[in-house]
């Protein structure tokens, strides 16, 4: 089963003097981007968690946050007046240049701000470096999960409307014999419309021969078919197939291009439009495969 691009997970687990949250988002992207927000307690690890992201998820625009509060007695927690100094120096300068009011509670302002407030730093031991990664691994799955489901909706929505043209498919050939016939008179119609002109029967059925079998869509149509089934088959095959399915896409609107400018009928080509708007549907969310 395919798998959506997107995706989501966030978990949440008490330690005995803090709480940790893991958030990992996923969004659409050709390449596999990965961005963190680490904070500074667990800053050494950065890249190893980069790395577990990298080989957990495939493809799209990863990004992870973890944020730490600190709930334990202990917890020694102490303003940074250097980066409140440098915040308020900053929010001054700017209120000065802008001409526009200052907080009147400076240090409301000030201490909510990132960083304001720090905590003694305590090194970590292996027991909360192993509950982290059983947080992040929690995480990812939930993020797995929620592609899962994801892709079993489009699935569900590429499966129709695959049906949707095929079955708009089996419609055309009813119009096919109507439509020879029609091109045939029309000809005929315009040679009797010019009787002083004598010309070859045998030649003209020859050019009527070729230039109806220029106008056969038979060839289309069965790889059009073929297209239609290989989409389908290509789903069952798991994760990962997004790109395929996309090139698929790309073949089977060719084929529904030709089948259009061979046509020559006006049902025919109404026919051809319903199914372009079919296939515009699938190649819109085919974007969102992984």
């Amino acid at each position: 089963m395919i798998q959506s691009m997107t995706g989501f997970g966030k978990v949440t687990v008490k330690l005995p003097t803090k709480k940790v949250t893991v958030e990992i988002k996923a969004l659409n992207s050709k390449q596999l981007d990965i961005s963190t927000r680490v904070p500074s307690v667990y800053k050494e690890k950065e890249m190893e968690i980069r790395s577990h992201l990298l080989k957990s998820l495939e493809h799209g625009k990863i990004e992870c946050f973890i944020q730490v509060e600190n709930i334990g007695k202990d917890a020694a927690t102490q303003i940074n007046a250097l980066i409140v100094e440098n915040y308020f120096m900053q929010i001054k300068q700017i209120a000065d240049k802008l001409n526009i009011a200052v907080p009147t509670d400076w240090f409301a302002v000030l201490l909510r701000l990132p960083e304001a407030l720090k905590s003694e730093v305590v090194e970590i031991d292996e027991s909360e470096w192993e509950a982290l990664w059983q947080i992040i691994d929690k995480a990812i799955s939930q993020l797995i999960d929620f592609r899962i489901q994801e892709g079993a909706m489009l699935q569900k929505l590429f499966i129709a409307k695959i049906n949707n043209i095929s079955q708009l498919l089996t419609e055309v050939e009813k119009y096919e014999g109507e439509r020879l016939e029609k091109i045939k008179a029309r000809i005929l119609d315009n040679l009797e419309k010019i009787a002083s002109t004598d010309y070859d029967k045998n030649r003209f059925e020859q050019e009527m021969i070729y230039h109806i079998e220029k106008l056969d869509v038979n060839e289309e149509k069965s790889r059009l078919t073929n297209h239609l089934n290989y989409f389908i088959d290509t789903m069952k095959e798991g994760q990962g197939q997004g790109k395929k399915l996309g090139f698929i896409a790309q073949e089977i609107g060719r084929e529904i291009n030709t089948l259009g400018s061979k046509s020559n009928h006006a049902e025919m080509q109404q026919i051809v439009v319903c199914m372009k708007d079919e296939l515009e549907q699938i190649k819109e969310q085919v974007l969102n495969v992984l």
